[in-house]
Parts: structure tokens; C-alpha cells; sequence
């Protein structure tokens, strides 16, 4: 993968690997696990939240693929969602996350949601945390502290962030948040600099380094954390009291879906 884009190929992609695609016009970009067999178990908002005449078939999803049945599967009241490749990627290209990446590399990516300096865990547990999460849901979403992009960083480093006042692991956030506080603290600056180019280049240069602060692999509040414990550490409570553990019986028929 280059300096300037993740693009990869559908045959490049691996059990395990964190995927994303870009949406509205490269807007923002939405992130899941790939399972391997052309699925992909990603999160996003629920929906039948408060519905009290949730029927079994609510089990799956609006969406009508024509290709895979199990398509769009999940829990009621969950918004882990199992969805085919092509029903992730709604015709966009396909983006694979950089993990590992030295601080400049990070740095020299312009655009958060791509990269961390944070390691990845094993593909095979990578796999277990996203199954495990399809079966037991991953909380409320959060656009700024519990999105896909944190979905999928939990699911292949385990960390989870401590302090749930600030931003989540999420690079898109930290973008979000940290161009317009770039643009407020170097403000004074035009005093001093008489050049836009100087301005400009502080500007840059205090959004890079707010996206850096926030990166899951150098802060210091965070904890690895069992996805088995995830539910305790969270605060989900009696959400989740009928959890399905490894041993259960209904893991098997999730391992089905991924064949």
C-alpha cells in the first residue's frame, strides 16, 4: 500500500483484515472486518431499537441481496450486521487499514481513518472478536466514540479507550475534531506571520499533531480488554445477561455463516 491511498484488491484482502470504503463522494468511510469468503461484519446505528413487535425476521436486515441469503444478518437490537463484500462496499473501492505504521508515516497521512501506530492481534482472533460481537452486539453507536472505525480497531487490537469523555480510537473523529481546534489555536498566528504560507503550514502542522495525540497506539487511556468481558467493561449490564460464550452451541451456527 502507498503513502497516498490503501486501495487494494478483493483478492488481496485477508481473514481478519480491517476494510474499509468511502461513502457520499469521500465524505467519510465506513469499516468492517473481513470474515474471508467474500463477508465482512461491520457496525453501524440500530435500528428496531425500541420496536416491541421485533418478528424473527427482523433478524436480518432491509436490505435484499440477491447473491448471499445470509446477508445482512444480525441480533435483534444489535448494529453488528454480517453483510456480503459487495453489499459493504455499494459500489465503492476497497480500502485496507494500515496497522503498525511509524509515527511519520501516520503523520504524513493526511486523512484520519486510515492508519495507526497500534499493532494488530492475530487474524484468528480478529475473527473470534468480530464473531463474538455479531452474536453479542458492540453497545450504542456513537458517531464520535463507538462508530465502525472503533468497531473494527477494538476488534483487531482488543484496546478500548478508559476515558469515554473524550474521542473514541476512530481517525475520522479525531479529524473531525482537530481541523477546526487547528484552525482556532493557530488563529493568533496571523499576528505574527504575515505570510497565509506560514500560517497555513502551523495550521497543518497542529492538525497532524492533534490526530497523532489521539491515536490509539501512543495514548496512554487505554486497557486490552477480552472481547468475553467487553459487555462488564462498557457498562451494557443486563443487555447482555443472555451472552453467548465460546462454548455455547450457537457459535457453531455462526461459524456456518462464514463458510
Amino acid at each position: 500500500m502507498g503513502l497516498l491511498t490503501n486501495r487494494v484488491e478483493r483478492n488481496e484482502v485477508k481473514p481478519g483484515d480491517h476494510i474499509y470504503t468511502y461513502r457520499a463522494v469521500f465524505a467519510y468511510s465506513h469499516h468492517g472486518i473481513y470474515l474471508g469468503g467474500s463477508k465482512v461484519v461491520h457496525f453501524r446505528p440500530k435500528r428496531n431499537l425500541n420496536s416491541s413487535t421485533e418478528s424473527s425476521s427482523d433478524v436480518y436486515d432491509s436490505m435484499s441481496c440477491p447473491t448471499t441469503p445470509d446477508c445482512g444478518f444480525r441480533q435483534p437490537n444489535s448494529g453488528v450486521v454480517l453483510s456480503c463484500l459487495d453489499c459493504f462496499l455499494k459500489n465503492g473501492s476497497l480500502y485496507c487499514f494500515e496497522y503498525r505504521v511509524s509515527p511519520s508515516v501516520f503523520l504524513a497521512k493526511v486523512r484520519g481513518g486510515t492508519c495507526t501506530t497500534a499493532a494488530s492481534d492475530p487474524s484468528e482472533t480478529v475473527v473470534h472478536r468480530a464473531m463474538y460481537l455479531l452474536q453479542n452486539g458492540f453497545g450504542n453507536y456513537d458517531i464520535f466514540q463507538n462508530n465502525c472505525e472503533d468497531f473494527a480497531m477494538y476488534c483487531k487490537t482488543g484496546l478500548l479507550i478508559i476515558d469515554k469523555q473524550g474521542v473514541g480510537s476512530s481517525g475520522q473523529a479525531s479529524s473531525i475534531i482537530g481541523a477546526p481546534l487547528a484552525a482556532i489555536l493557530s488563529s493568533p498566528m496571523k499576528l505574527l506571520m504575515p505570510s497565509p504560507v506560514g500560517v497555513a503550514t502551523v495550521t497543518a502542522g497542529m492538525y497532524c499533531m492533534s490526530r497523532y495525540a489521539t491515536d490509539i497506539g501512543v495514548r496512554t487511556d487505554v486497557i486490552k480488554v477480552a472481547v468475553e468481558d467487553l459487555a462488564v467493561n462498557l457498562g451494557w449490564g443486563s443487555d447482555h445477561e443472555g451472552e453467548v460464550t465460546e462454548d455455547d452451541d450457537s457459535d457453531s451456527s455462526l461459524t456456518q455463516i462464514t463458510r
